[in-house]
């Protein structure tokens, strides 16, 4: 490929490119047109060959633009269609990260099977051959989509430039940005700048069709994105594939999570099974996150209602106290943030007088989701305060509500989708804030069940617990 100049003197009369510049433009015969402008690459050069326009770009008005150039693509993918949105945004750019063996391959290649699209669909790797992409797909059972499928193996930008030109595709999907590599961003796949060069010219080429790109990144052992910050700025959406592990499920529960979304919100999650047949989107997911006995729960066990996006989820909070090591107190917590659990133990310590300054703090939360939601604070306070104290939760119970420094609990957002889903999984008790006057949601969502409103942690355990004076200074 021949290397683009840096700039040129171009006729904003006819269009003429001289390398230098003229007092009259050879071309037309007009005096004093030419003007400095970017170089372009010359024709055929792939990405940069695309011809520059004769004259000067144009604006129009935002409402001559037409809405179509914005529709989305359903993924064929529930779950992947609720993270991004409402499905995939046409000339859009998503990142995808995750953990090697997360099952990153196995998305982009049902994508690729389920997209509802009329168009054809490429996905290059650099690093799987043919045959290895086509074995996957036989195993997830896609062989039937295997003609509307284009499979290229390559990581050589160049390669890649003109087979995007020759296909044209709707969708492009590349495993992964770490294997790109072009003649034109120095030496060998993976470096910074050849990262940042070729999926720039990626994301420019899905840009100026009606396409979208899917671009399958690395991570570090920080769990980061593994590159250049400067990819996560460029493209329009950022997942993040995520896997626990957890008895109730084996191990194969995934979490796609956004934390970029130009184009939706990003407090969604995507909750999915990986089983023999590849990913399959969960539709119950608060069975997940709970653990059925039969009888009374043990201490240190709460059933809290919180939401990711739009949807309610049951999940059970975990807590254990255990006397400091050295006297210093410590918290142990992956899945809710340790700085709440330990705004949380203050509140307790101070509204309730229960002593957990010397106490070693462990929380988890069954199935292994990271829960960010404040409407969680109210059942981690219970499920510590039980934990400490060796007193057990009423059965049967669910629990939402935010806490302040005052003790206070807060109202939430969408109780009544709290409650109904606490009632459709046969929970009999909802403790929570108490309404406010003229709020737009009620408790009578939670028809045939109790509720139990409470204004302050201190009222609300000291009313599940019964807890007496002879309990408080532990």
């Amino acid at each position: 490929m021949k290397k683009q100049r840096a700039f040129v003197y171009r006729c904003s009369s006819c269009g003429h490119e001289e390398p230098k510049w003229l007092g009259r433009c050879p071309e037309c015969g007009e005096w004093n047109t030419l003007v400095e402008a970017a170089g372009r690459a010359p024709d055929g050069a792939g990405f940069g060959g695309k011809a520059a326009p004769a004259f000067p770009p144009q604006s129009l008005p935002l409402s001559s633009v037409d809405p179509q150039e914005g529709g989305r693509i359903e993924s064929g993918i529930p779950e992947l269609d609720r993270v991004l949105g409402g499905g995939i945004m046409k000339r859009s750019a998503i990142l995808v990260g995750g953990e090697p063996g997360i099952g990153k391959s196995t998305l982009l290649l049902q994508i690729a099977a389920a997209a509802r699209t009329r168009g054809r669909v490429l996905y290059i790797s650099g690093e799987e051959s043919a045959g290895q992409i086509r074995m996957r797909a036989d195993r997830l059972g896609l062989s039937s989509q295997a003609h509307r499928i284009e499979i290229a193996w390559s990581g050589r930008l160049e390669d890649i430039s003109a087979l995007l030109d020759a296909v044209k595709p709707v969708i492009v999907l590349v495993d992964s940005a770490q294997t790109l590599y072009s003649t034109e961003a120095g030496q060998g796949p993976g470096t910074l700048n050849q990262m940042k060069y070729c999926a720039w010219e990626l994301i420019s080429w899905v840009k100026e069709r009606d396409a979208a790109l899917f671009l399958v990144a690395h991570v570090t052992k920080e769990g980061l994105i593994a590159g250049p910050k400067t990819l996560e700025h460029m493209v329009d959406t950022v997942l993040y594939f995520e896997g626990a592990a957890s008895a109730a499920n084996d191990g194969e529960s995934r979490f796609l999570r956004a934390s970029k979304n130009r184009f939706g919100s990003v407090d969604e999650i995507g909750i999915f099974l990986m089983g023999e047949r590849g990913l399959a989107p969960v539709e119950d997911a608060s069975r997940l996150f709970l653990v059925r006995r039969e009888g009374e729960l043990p201490p240190g066990v709460a059933t809290a209602a919180v939401l990711e996006g739009s949807r309610s989820l049951l999940v059970e909070i975990q807590a254990l106290t255990v006397i400091a090591k050295g006297g210093i107190s410590r918290i142990f917590s992956d899945r809710i943030d340790s700085g709440r659990v330990s705004r949380v133990a203050a509140s307790l310590e101070k509204h309730l007088g229960v002593r957990l300054s010397d106490q070693d703090i462990y929380v988890n939360v069954a199935g292994g989701i990271r829960i960010a939601e404040v409407g969680v604070e109210l059942a981690l306070g219970c499920a510590i305060y039980s934990a400490r104290t060796g007193l057990a939760l009423p059965a049967g119970l669910v629990i939402a509500g935010e806490l302040s420094l005052t003790g206070e609990i807060r109202p939430v957002r969408r109780l009544a989708g709290r409650l109904r889903a606490a009632r459709g999984l046969g929970f009999t008790h909802f403790l929570g804030p108490a309404p406010s006057e003229g709020a737009p949601e009620s408790p009578e969502a939670f028809d045939g069940g109790v509720f139990i409103p409470a204004g302050t942690v201190g009222a609300a355990i000291r009313g599940l617990f019964k807890a007496g004076p002879e309990r408080q200074g532990l």
